[in-house]
């Protein structure tokens, strides 16, 4: 299972970071992925980090705002917001996918979170 929580109301120009917890899957073999969907559109991409720690991928419209982390001793996957914008508005979710392969798309990703809502004032 994947929980993801942290979301919240921020001011546009502010910080906040989401957490993904994960139990009941052995998560330090796994692909961590962030994606967000916002109303009427499609879920898109965010972020992804490797099972290692290693390696990471953010979507070209957060790059330079967001990181994406992971502890896995703690079996945690982190995605730290900064200089936010009202755009950023939408429910985030975490995911989990085995290979790192295509981890920009939705599919493969064989776990998801319940979403956390991340709201963004001008």
């Amino acid at each position: 299972q994947l929980q993801a929580s942290g979301g919240g109301l921020v001011q546009a120009g502010g910080s906040l970071r989401v957490s993904c917890a994960a139990s009941g899957l052995t998560f330090r073999t796994y692909v961590v992925g962030w994606f967000r969907q916002k109303i009427g559109e499609d879920r898109e991409f965010v972020a992804a980090i490797s099972s290692g720690g290693g390696t990471t991928s953010h979507s070209d419209s957060v790059k330079g705002r967001f990181t994406i982390s992971r502890d896995n001793g703690k079996n945690m996957a982190y995605l730290q917001m900064n200089a936010l914008k009202p755009e950023d508005t939408a429910v985030y979710y975490c995911a989990v996918k085995i290979a790192w392969r295509s981890v920009a798309s939705r599919d493969g990703y064989g776990y998801w979170g319940q979403g956390t809502q991340v709201t963004v004032s001008s």
